[in-house]
């Protein structure tokens, strides 16, 4: 079962043309037409599915700076200030929250890691408090662990991911975008090399400038045009409670972590671990892979499910005058692990006698789409003139999301960013650069 999403309506019909076509309604994706509707462009946002349905309401809903890799941090102190800006803005409550977050460990080595990033914090202007073990475990009371330490991110904080993809992208509908649900882009029409228009099953809108930002699905929609972008999208699971009584907005520990929702539930997930499943697209890329997966390999289950037959990393073939596999797959929406799920369970319960009477409302699976190194791609296609990349989020989209699509927004545009985009590019995965692998 997916969560529970805010509906919004579409345009009754595509327009012949728009300064930019944005494909995806995940949170990037509406946050970029948001911005670019901002600017006076006229765009339009084409998604197959509804907005926001995927990975963009099945997350934590972190917002945070905290044991973010240096490449990232400039644009996660640039999302925060859009997120406290865009609510405003919009007029609609986008439920984030500077509400901090706590974390606790009995890991000496991820503690030492938490400590030793302090130094990096403290270069980007980063309020984060290191916990000794009595303020760890005051903080954030367990039963059955003593935490030897933890890190209070003070000016971090959530979103609410069931409605800031939605109601950002109303936003940019009032700004002049228009917003085109169940209506899948097949393919780019390009003449030679630059882009002329984008190909979608209601018909095809001429355009100059296409953002693709279309999460797991993006190497898939990249591969049709003989573009190579390593991505290897990872299966996770989560569920909402039942309201409960609070012990905190957002709690993480080695174990399992825990996130508020306005209406008095918890979104629960298992920290720190992840589903690998093996796929024709796996395969493809395995090599740029193979560092990560040496590295995470401890936190990462294997398994072979439907997604080797069909979704975003299978054998995908397709014309553009033909049903694609964007429209097969109008939603992806893997069920979720039972056994992950009996075990967070479990494991909120032991550790939090005030949860011990917790239920679970509804549960769901997702793919997280990852690059080789954890690192978003945000990125002009050299060999697309007018095409470009915002994908590859790594478990951070949410996030940072309004900060990877003001960059996004100004590259399309050709406006001088606030932000090095020099670390995103995707040439970085496809030249033979050392993978350095990013935090999660």
């Amino acid at each position: 079962m997916s969560p529970q999403l805010k509906q919004i309506p579409s345009n009754e019909k595509i327009p012949a043309e728009a300064d930019v076509v944005v494909i995806g309604g995940g949170i990037i994706g509406a946050a970029a037409t948001y911005f670019l509707s901002k600017q006076g462009y006229k765009v339009a946002l084409v998604e197959k599915g509804q907005v926001g349905c995927e990975q963009s309401s099945r997350n934590w809903g972190w917002c945070r700076q905290q044991n973010r890799d240096e490449r990232e941090l400039p644009t996660s102190g640039l999302s925060m200030r859009l997120w406290d800006e865009m609510s405003k803005d919009i007029g609609f409550d986008l439920g984030f929250r500077r509400c901090g977050l706590r974390y606790a460990t009995d890991d000496p080595k991820q503690l030492a890691q938490w400590d030793s990033w302090r130094d990096l914090a403290k270069q980007y202007g980063v309020k984060t408090v290191m916990l000794n073990a009595k303020e760890a475990n005051e903080m954030i009371p367990a039963r059955g662990r003593t935490w030897i330490g933890g890190v209070h991110s003070i000016d971090d904080g959530k979103g609410e991911p069931a409605i800031a993809a939605p109601m950002i992208a109303e936003g940019a509908r009032a700004l002049g975008a228009t917003i085109h649900q169940n209506c899948a882009a097949r393919g780019l029409d390009i003449t030679n090399g630059k882009v002329e228009g984008v190909i979608t099953e209601h018909g095809t809108i001429k355009t100059n400038r296409v953002l693709c930002a279309a999460g797991a699905w993006a190497s898939a929609f990249c591969r049709h045009h003989g573009i190579s972008f390593p991505q290897a999208s990872v299966r996770q699971t989560a569920f909402r409670t039942k309201p409960i009584k609070s012990i905190g907005d957002a709690v993480y520990t080695n174990g399992v972590a825990l996130t508020r929702r306005l209406d008095g539930t918890y979104t629960v997930a298992i920290s720190g671990t992840a589903r690998l499943e093996f796929t024709p697209q796996g395969i493809r890329y395995a090599k740029q892979f193979m560092p990560m997966f040496m590295q995470r390999i401890k936190a990462v289950q294997f398994g072979v499910s439907s997604s080797f037959f069909k979704g975003p990393e299978a054998l995908n073939s397709w014309t553009n005058d033909g049903i694609s596999p964007f429209e097969q797959i109008r939603i992806l929406d893997p069920a979720p692990v039972k056994s992950n799920l009996r075990k967070t369970l479990a494991t909120v319960k032991a550790l939090f006698p005030a949860l011990e009477a917790m239920e679970i409302g509804e549960s769901w699976g997702s793919f997280v789409d990852c690059t080789p190194d954890a690192i978003p791609v945000i990125s002009e296609i050299d060999s697309v003139e007018g095409f470009f990349l915002a994908a590859g989020s790594s478990a951070h989209g949410f996030g940072l999301g309004p900060g990877l699509a003001h960059i996004a927004a100004d590259l399309v545009t050709g406006r001088q960013s606030q932000i090095d985009t020099h670390p995103y590019r995707l040439s970085r995965l496809l030249d033979g650069s050392k993978v350095k692998v990013g935090a999660i």
